[in-house]
């Protein structure tokens, strides 16, 4: 059996999120043993558990880790980016017709 190995380095390009950005987790969060006072593999954060970025950090010199306060359930997780989305920059599809679009020439 191989391993996948994430060759890109993301620290190189910005941070996806920004402190102070509300955002969504797309999927389940468990503990994988390094949040304490939680049982290992007891849920931190649901799909659809909405928070706020509070910090940025980095791990391995490799990743962006954002520290997110899910207010609901009054803990602060590390997450990484491909496990949120934001809610404050929201990307709009170009067939969305827009004010600024509005009768321009196709």
């Amino acid at each position: 059996m191989r391993l996948r190995r994430e060759q890109e380095v993301e620290i190189r390009k910005p941070p996806r999120f920004m402190p102070g950005e509300r955002v969504r987790a797309t999927q389940h969060i468990k503990n994988d043993g390094t949040y304490p006072g939680r049982e290992i593999g007891e849920n931190l954060v649901r799909k659809g558990d909405e928070g706020y970025v509070r910090d940025i950090g980095t791990f391995l010199q490799q990743f962006f880790i954002y520290a997110v306060e899910w207010i609901d359930r009054g803990t602060i997780v590390g997450m990484r980016a491909r496990e949120l989305v934001s809610l404050d920059n929201v990307e709009i599809p170009c067939s969305v017709e827009t004010p600024a679009n509005r009768g321009a020439a196709r």
